[in-house]
């Protein structure tokens, strides 16, 4: 499958914030509001789009990555790209994360050359765990917010 890469747009995030996960993984749905729409708008947020121009997923770099309750338990140290991502659901759970994170990994390597990678994820989500580990991430932290507990993988550049 060949992945293309979008900026961001008001269109293509009306598409996004519709995405309706099963649980445990509806801890990841985006309510429809104007605080979301800005976040993806002023994020460093991408969208990658299939062969047939379907929204396969997007990622995100920088302070849009992080998970805001990572500040105060100190585990988002300086010298470090961080990442988030989020696959559309009609494609999870069909064996596509590892080609869709490395497409991602690629991209951002290529743009942030060797600076360490590092991403937030919920200790429940064992299946994007797993997927991490298996592209060399290693876990490095872990912290609360008040739905989930959390931790931070690091990939060295």
């Amino acid at each position: 499958m060949q992945l293309n890469k979008r900026a961001m747009n008001e269109e293509l995030i009306n598409e996004i914030v519709k995405w309706e996960y099963e649980s445990p993984y509806d801890f990841y749905n985006n309510e429809e509001s104007e605080e979301v729409v800005k976040e993806f708008i002023e994020g460093d947020y991408s969208v990658l789009l299939d062969d047939q121009n379907r929204i396969f997923g997007y990622y995100c770099v920088g302070e849009a990555a992080k998970v805001p309750a990572g500040y105060n338990a100190k585990v988002y140290p300086e010298g470090y790209i961080d990442m988030g991502l989020g696959m559309n659901p009609e494609f999870t759970g069909q064996g596509n994360g590892l080609m869709f994170c490395r497409w991602i990994l690629n991209d951002i390597e290529k743009s942030y050359h060797a600076s360490p990678i590092r991403l937030s994820v919920a200790t429940f989500n064992q299946r994007a765990i797993h997927l991490y580990g298996k592209l060399g991430f290693i876990k490095k932290d872990e912290f609360d917010t008040d739905s989930s507990r959390f931790i931070t993988m690091t990939k060295e550049g």
